[in-house]
């Protein structure tokens, strides 16, 4: 087994290499499709991401703000899953984030953001000739690892609070047709600020903050097979609470913060290197409340492999 893993530690350091000269993002498994893998397969990966916009809703009426100009935010993430069973999966997730606004005097902010940890669990799978049917539960929870600044919205790396996400996802495929519908709750504990004051739709005197609940749902339908996905995907997101930005003010950490976007992704595993994968996708958020109407591209790479020299490397490794 050592053997086995350094050999494909490797191969995982030639992966990174070529991605970080080619700015890639990688997703070999999210918390809200239908794909698992095996046990005892691990499936390293490293992913980049930008999302901009100049123009945004302030609550329910959309305008830009030549104060600022165009938004612009850049992630960079390490990324792993690991098959504990052949229907349960863990991944974790640190992303590096870096803010920037074309104009104005907000200085744009650098560094890591939080930690997430998801374990995704297979309970039903149902498969009859062609057809596959299952059932799969998703649990997330993250933490902040650096002392990043949440009230500087727009610019603020993330909300710097501890969240918890609990997903029913349902994936059915007939042949390399696929459809997966997912819906989540999403807790967020307060936060703390650095004043000791503020004004939500009254004057509050305190530095705690208490962030709105999230509802999350998220449809994406395509193509998969063993090589190749193709899927189109809409998300909605929607807060449970807070209020909206005031005319002419600047975001705070609990408003209202609404958004439906859209777009695709793309997946390729090479045959002449198997396990290694390339992504690549795009979305663009066609409605809000208190949100930039962003456009965010992405890109990456992943490998994936077992760690048991018993294991069979060229074997269908993706299960939905």
């Amino acid at each position: 087994m050592i053997k086995s893993l350094l050999k494909h530690l490797c191969k995982c350091t030639l992966v990174f290499a070529v991605l970080f000269a080619s700015f890639q993002h990688a997703s070999a498994q999210m918390e809200n499709d239908g794909i698992m893998i095996p046990k005892n397969y691990l499936c390293p990966g490293v992913m980049y991401s930008n999302s901009s916009w100049t123009n945004y809703w302030e609550g329910t009426f959309k305008r830009n703000n030549g104060n600022i100009g165009k938004v612009n935010t850049n992630m960079y993430a390490v990324m792993a899953t690991y098959g504990i069973a052949d229907n349960l999966i863990i991944t974790a997730n640190v992303p590096y984030v870096t803010t920037h606004a074309s104009a104005g005097t907000l200085k744009g902010q650098s560094g890591i953001q939080d930690l997430s940890v998801n374990l995704k669990w297979r309970g039903l799978r149902i498969k009859s000739g062609s057809s596959v049917f299952s059932l799969i539960a998703s649990v997330s929870g993250s933490i902040p690892l650096t002392n990043y600044e949440a009230d500087f919205d727009p610019l603020a790396l993330g909300s710097h609070s501890k969240n918890f996400t609990a997903r029913g996802i349902v994936d059915y495929s007939y042949g390399k047709a696929f459809v997966t519908a997912s819906g989540a709750y999403i807790t967020r504990s307060n936060i703390t600020i650095d004043r000791n004051s503020y004004y939500t739709t009254e004057l509050i005197y305190s530095n705690q903050v208490k962030l709105p609940n999230i509802s999350d749902y998220n449809f994406r339908a395509g193509y998969r097979s063993k090589y190749f996905i193709a899927e189109a995907v809409a998300d909605i997101s929607t807060s449970l609470g807070g209020f909206d930005i005031r005319k002419n003010d600047m975001p705070f950490p609990s408003n209202r913060l609404n958004m439906t976007s859209i777009g695709g992704n793309l997946r390729y595993r090479l045959k002449s290197f198997y396990g290694l994968e390339f992504t690549a996708g795009d979305d663009y958020v066609v409605s809000g409340r208190n949100a930039g109407q962003s456009n965010m591209i992405h890109g990456g790479l992943s490998y994936i492999f077992g760690l048991s020299p018993k294991k069979v490397q060229d074997k269908d490794s993706y299960k939905n």
